[in-house]
C-alpha cells in the first residue's frame, strides 16, 4: 500500500512533473507560466496605453526595463527576507543567484518592476501615472497565470482539509528537482491527506481583482495612479487572508508570517494614496512625426505605388507627449489639431489656474497688451509640451 491510497477519491490532482528536458535544456513549467503571464500583462497594458494616446509598441520599451527589474527585485526580496537559506549555517551565498531553483517575492517584483517602468516612462516622456494605471489590470492577470506554476511545483499550499476541492500533494525528490519521488512500483508518492489549494485561491482572487479594476476604472475613470492603487488594495486584502492559511516555511514577526505584515502595510499605503490623490484621468497627444496622420489615398488603383507596400516603414516614435483632458483628446482624434499648450499647461491638476499663470496675470500691466507673434507662441508651446513627464512623473 502506498500513501496515494490514503487520499479520498474527491480531490484536485497535482502534476508529478514540473520540468521536461528538451535535449540538454530543462523546460520548467513555472518559467512558462511566468512568461505567459508577462505576455498577457503586456497585451492588456498595450491596449490600455493606446486608449490613452500612447503610440503603439511603447509597452515593449517599458517591458525591457520593467521585466528584468521586476525579476531582480523579486529575488532580492526573497533573499533579504530568507537570509538563513543563503548566509546562515550551512547556507551557500552563491545560491542567492540560482533563480532557476525558485524563490521570488511578489512584493519585490512589484517594487522592482515599478522602478523599471518609471525609468522607461521618463525616457519615453510618458507620465508614470498613465503607465501605472494602464498596467493595473494586467498585473493581477499575470499573477494569476503565474500561480499555476506553483501548482506544477507542488508548493504554496495550505493546511490539511476535507473539502472536496482539497489538493493532492506529491512528495518531491530533492535530488531530482521538478520530479516527484516514486515507490517501488514506479508510482509517484503522495503526502497523506489533502491540503488547501491556497495558490488556487490566490489565482481566483487575482482574477476578481482584474474585474474590479476594469469595472471601477470604466465607471469612475480613475487617473493619476489611482487605478494601480486600487489593484494594490484589492490584491493585498486577498493576500492577507490567504497568507494566514499557508503552512510552508516562512519567517515570522510576533508569531505572524512576514508577508502578512507586508500585505497590511502595503494596503494602508495604497489606501492613503487612493484617498488623498485626486484629479481627472490624463490623456496624451504625441508630438512630432507620430502626431502626423497620413491622409487616405484619393487616386484610383492605377496610380498606387506598389513599391511602398513592398517596403513598409515603421512609424517613427513620437518626440514626446502633451498631457490633455479627455475632451481635448477626443477633439484631437476628430480634427487632428493639437490644442494650444496654454489650454492645458496653464492649469493645475484640479483645473484651477496654476501659480505661474496667476503670477503672470498679476504682473501684466495695461501697457503690455501686445500679443507675442503666433510663431513664437507655437515654438513655446512645442517646447513646454514635449516633456510633461518631468512634471507628472
Amino acid at each position: 500500500m502506498t500513501l496515494a491510497s490514503l487520499s479520498p477519491q474527491a480531490a484536485l490532482p497535482s502534476p508529478s512533473t514540473a520540468v521536461w528536458q528538451l535535449g540538454p535544456v530543462p523546460i520548467r513549467a513555472y518559467a512558462l507560466c511566468i512568461i505567459a503571464g508577462i505576455v498577457l500583462a503586456c497585451w492588456v497594458t498595450e491596449r490600455r496605453l493606446r486608449q490613452r494616446g500612447v503610440a503603439p509598441g511603447a509597452v515593449l520599451d517599458i517591458a525591457v526595463w520593467a521585466v528584468p527589474a521586476g525579476i531582480i527585485g523579486a529575488r532580492i526580496y526573497h533573499v533579504v527576507t530568507s537570509p538563513e537559506k543563503y548566509f546562515g549555517a550551512g547556507g551557500d551565498p552563491m545560491k542567492a543567484f540560482a533563480i532557476w531553483e525558485g524563490g521570488l517575492g511578489i512584493w519585490g517584483a512589484v517594487a522592482g518592476g515599478a522602478l523599471g517602468a518609471w525609468i522607461a516612462a521618463r525616457q519615453l516622456g510618458i507620465p508614470f501615472g498613465v503607465v501605472a494605471d494602464a498596467l493595473a489590470p494586467g498585473l493581477p492577470l499575470a499573477q494569476a497565470v503565474g500561480r499555476i506554476g506553483n501548482w506544477f511545483n507542488n508548493e504554496l499550499f495550505g493546511g490539511r482539509t476535507t473539502l472536496p476541492w482539497g489538493l493532492e500533494i506529491h512528495r518531491m525528490d530533492p535530488d531530482n528537482p521538478g520530479h516527484a519521488l516514486r515507490d517501488d512500483a514506479g508510482q509517484p508518492i503522495l503526502e497523506p491527506g489533502l491540503y488547501q489549494p491556497t495558490f488556487l485561491y490566490e489565482a481566483l482572487w487575482n482574477l476578481g481583482v482584474v474585474a474590479l479594476v476594469l469595472v471601477l476604472d470604466r465607471r469612475f475613470k480613475l487617473g493619476r495612479g489611482r487605478a494601480f492603487a486600487l489593484y494594490v488594495m484589492g490584491y493585498t486584502v486577498g493576500r492577507f487572508w490567504i497568507e494566514l492559511m499557508r503552512t510552508d516555511e516562512a519567517n515570522q514577526i510576533l508569531g505572524v508570517r512576514l508577508n502578512v505584515w507586508t500585505a497590511a502595510l502595503v494596503f494602508l499605503s495604497a489606501l492613503i494614496y487612493f484617498v488623498r490623490v485626486r484629479g481627472p484621468r490624463d490623456y496624451l497627444i504625441p508630438l512630432g512625426p507620430a502626431a502626423t496622420t497620413t491622409p487616405p489615398p484619393t487616386s484610383d488603383l492605377s496610380q498606387v505605388d506598389l513599391s511602398e507596400r513592398e517596403t513598409p516603414t515603421r512609424a517613427a516614435a513620437p518626440e514626446g507627449y502633451r498631457v490633455v483632458s479627455e475632451e481635448q483628446y477626443a477633439a484631437w482624434q476628430d480634427t487632428g489639431v493639437v490644442p494650444p499648450a496654454d489650454d492645458d499647461d496653464s492649469r493645475s491638476d484640479d483645473g484651477q489656474p496654476s501659480d505661474d499663470a496667476a503670477a503672470a496675470d498679476l504682473t501684466s500691466g495695461d501697457d503690455e497688451q501686445v500679443d507675442e507673434p503666433s510663431a513664437a507662441r507655437t515654438d513655446r508651446a512645442d517646447a513646454t509640451g514635449a516633456r510633461p513627464a518631468d512634471r507628472d512623473s
